[in-house]
């Protein structure tokens, strides 16, 4: 079409209007695009300027006269539902968007539901309430439904409800609490439907209507269709439901019958309507109706369009679109949006947005939550942040595309789903949350590490499907060898590294807890299988914590066989970690330390803990809970470096004693149960162990958390090591032997007849 260049305003912030903008600035009639109030990706845009928006419809119809703008766009539903389009229209002022009358198709889903009804659009069957008690019981009734507000809400209005409970919960968020504002005072409860959900979006000129390729949203703010509703967090075409004969059956018995009875009405609609749509069994169902262009589907739409969309848009205003040829290309087109911390119950703001210099600059971002900090750097300022597009042959292509953009911008806090599109293309793994790649990748990066845990006795280590580890060196001189076995974690210590970022530590905390488990039977390490868990496997992190084992393996002279790690989301609550370890040693039977010999009168020395160890962490958590882990809080080091500084091994010590000669008659680990549940294990049911407490000195950390937690002494004895390590049972007669061959060991008590006489708290005498 030819005329002479225009002015457009586009009214709105968002990733819609990013794409409108986007779109229009291209255009060879467009002299310049105005957008209110735009935002700092908007405004990056060549040939494009943002203007203030806190302006009335009056006010906005007097900017875009002095602006001298021949095309005013309204993006949201909100101004479109005020009648800001009947303002512009009264002043003879160019506006693409329908006036209130029509708009009332979105401003109210009663009106909504009654119009489709009066028009034999198919939709569910429904009821509608303003009365709270009457819609619970309704809900009740129901049971499994659809919950919506009446009023505008964002996109966030409708509530899938699977049981009654969760239809009257909707209810009260709904029309007690007013989650949504007055857009809650009258409710819909319909139907709920089985099918495929679908958007389409489709030019409007009062008379005509030309459909859009259809779209795909996801609405959920979580993997599978999980959580909270939101505004959508991705979007996708082509969609395998809608085949040529269901798209036929949209455009007569849906698009073109709300057409022609809102003309019908008196209200004919000029602008883009939205029908949200099921595919189900038994035909094509409305969910409802949008009065604008959708987000992100016009973010996945304009990038396929080939005819100068200005050209759409002023056909539409005169109502010449069926003279309009629209042409679009044969491509896929998949959006993936990355929301804020918090969103879509609340949101969190101010967040450095990174890494946009590394995206590939073919693939579109379209802004949405962002703008300018005073120093130039670009900071989170909504809920959707923004969208990377992919544009490419096949769905598949233009979901990698869009997701290596997304994977790339960074921001704390980024939530982005990770099964966009998963439903219209060949499922993978990684749709399910799950990233085999991710695991290959730390474990590529730790292959130096561990390949230096290995000597002539391994045969066959981490790459096999089991480990081969040759035993005849590590038994020769023993009569009798016996193999020792011992699997155990390191618990919840891994919220403390994930709260630092450091993981390292924990993995030598996994080896060193690991060897003092068989230490206290006499055996000597051979090999370690290490087991890491999560909800995702970042690669950095796997490969810091296995990193740390490796070292510490090596520096025992132990093979780190073997591993495994489990992507499992569903399982584990996002941000957690678990890991486990088996290690095998060997001991001589005859040198087996069982505690069976163990008499009255001997000496129980201490190896002191090098802090917390591994055990106790979810107690010490709550009681330190909200303490800054970088201060000190009276404690010769950060809180933090005092709750990670690593499990200590004792394998040097009793090795020690071995070459003394010292008879060691029972070794005690203080792991779970404290100091009161771990020495009665190594000592024969008539004998205890009685503790000096004078003698015991406590590291200063376990008074913090005593002191923080109001914890009594009974319980910490029961829960933590309190400086106490490792117990030594040894002869009275060895005593100074021993304590000659421990450079910091101390005689902390003895071993004493359970007499009835004898003053024993679980065994253990204080």
């Amino acid at each position: 079409m030819s005329g002479p260049p225009i002015a457009v305003l586009v009214i709105g912030g968002g990733g819609r209007e990013h794409a409108l903008a986007w779109s229009l600035a291209t255009s060879a009639r467009t002299a310049r695009v105005y957008v209110a109030p735009g935002n700092a990706g908007i405004a990056a845009l060549p040939n494009v300027e943002c203007v203030p928006l806190d302006l009335s419809a009056t006010e906005l119809a007097d900017r875009a006269e002095a602006l001298g703008v021949g095309l005013t766009v309204i993006g949201p539903e909100a101004p479109l539902v005020a009648g800001v389009a009947d303002v512009f229209r009264t002043r003879g002022l160019a506006v693409f968007g329908p006036s209130a009358g029509a708009a009332r198709i979105e401003g109210s889903k009663v009106w909504s539901k009654a119009f489709m009804a009066r028009h034999g659009i198919p939709s569910a069957a429904y009821e509608t309430f303003t009365d709270i008690d009457l819609a619970l019981a309704h809900a009740q009734e129901r049971g499994a439904c659809v919950v919506k507000a009446s009023g505008l809400a964002a996109g966030k209005g409708a509530f899938v409800c699977h049981s009654a409970e969760e239809a009257q919960a909707a209810v009260i968020a709904l029309m007690r609490d007013r989650a949504h504002g007055d857009a809650g005072r009258e409710v819909v409860i319909e139907d709920r439907l089985i099918g495929e959900e679908v958007s389409i979006l489709a030019f409007c000129d009062g008379k005509t209507a030309v459909l859009m390729p259809p779209v795909q949203d996801h609405k959920q703010l979580l993997d599978g269709d999980r959580g909270p509703n939101t505004g959508g967090m991705g979007a996708f075409t082509p969609v395998a439901a809608v085949t040529d004969a269901v798209l036929d059956t949209i455009a007569s018995d849906v698009v073109g019958r709300a057409i022609d009875g809102l003309a019908a009405e008196g209200t004919p609609f000029i602008g883009v309507l939205f029908a949200g749509l099921m595919v189900t069994p038994d035909g094509v169902r409305t969910l409802e109706f949008n009065c604008r262009f959708g987000d992100p589907e016009t973010q996945v739409v304009l990038p396929l369009l080939e005819t100068d969309l200005l050209d759409i848009l002023l056909a539409c205003v005169d109502g010449r679109l069926d003279e309009t040829p629209i042409r679009w290309r044969a491509d896929a087109s998949a959006a993936v949006v990355a929301a804020s911390a918090g969103y879509p119950t609340s949101r969190r703001t101010g967040d450095v947005i990174s890494g946009l210099d590394g995206v590939d600059p073919t693939t579109l971002i379209f802004h949405a939550g962002t703008s300018r900090r005073p120093d130039g750097r670009l900071q989170t300022s909504g809920g959707r942040v923004l969208a990377s597009v992919g544009v490419e042959r096949t769905l598949e292509a233009a979901l990698e595309t869009a997701y290596a953009a997304i994977d790339t911008i960074r921001f704390r806090g980024k939530q982005t789903r990770r099964d966009i599109g998963s439903r219209s293309r060949s499922l993978r793994y990684a749709d399910a949350g799950v990233d085999i790649d991710a695991a290959a990748a730390a474990l590529a990066r730790a292959t130096a590490a561990i390949a230096a845990t290995h000597d002539s006795r391994v045969l066959s280590g981490t790459t096999g499907f089991g480990g081969l580890f040759d035993l005849e060196q590590n038994i020769a001189g023993l009569a009798h060898p016996v193999l020792v076995a011992s699997t155990d974690g390191i618990g919840t210590k891994t919220r403390i590294a994930a709260a630092l970022g450091r993981w390292h530590s924990i993995g030598v905390d996994l080896v060193h807890h690991s060897i003092n488990d068989i230490l206290v039977q006499g055996a000597y390490p051979l090999f370690l299988l290490d087991y890491v868990a999560a909800s995702a496997l970042e690669p950095d992190v796997i490969a810091a914590i296995v990193e740390g084992i490796a070292g510490a393996c090596a520096s025992h002279a132990i093979a780190l066989l073997g591993g495994e790690t489990a992507e499992m989301p569903g399982v584990y609550v996002d941000g957690e970690l678990d890991l486990v370890a088996t290690i095998v040693g060997v001991v001589d039977r005859a040198a087996i330390i069982d505690g069976s010999r163990v008499e009255a009168g001997d000496a129980v020395l201490a190896l002191p803990s090098s802090g917390l160890h591994t055990n106790g962490f979810s107690l010490a958590r709550a009681a330190l809970r909200g303490l800054d882990l970088g201060a000190t809080h009276g404690l010769d080091q950060a809180l933090g470096d005092a709750l990670l500084t690593p499990h200590r091994c004792y394998l040097p010590e009793v090795q020690s004693l071995r070459a003394a000669h010292v008879d060691i008659r029972a070794l005690a680990h203080i792991t779970g149960g404290g100091l009161v549940d771990n020495p009665p294990r190594v000592v024969p049911e008539a004998l205890a162990v009685q503790i000096d407490p004078t003698r015991v000195v406590t590291p200063p950390i376990f008074s913090l958390i005593q002191r923080c937690g109001n914890i009594a002494t009974s319980e910490m004895r029961r829960t933590f090591n309190l400086g106490l390590g490792m117990l030594v049972v040894v002869p009275g007669a060895q005593v100074n032997a021993a304590l000659a061959a421990l450079p910091d060991g101390i005689e902390v008590g003895r071993i004493i007849a359970r007499a009835a006489d004898a003053v024993v708290f679980d065994e253990v005498a204080w």
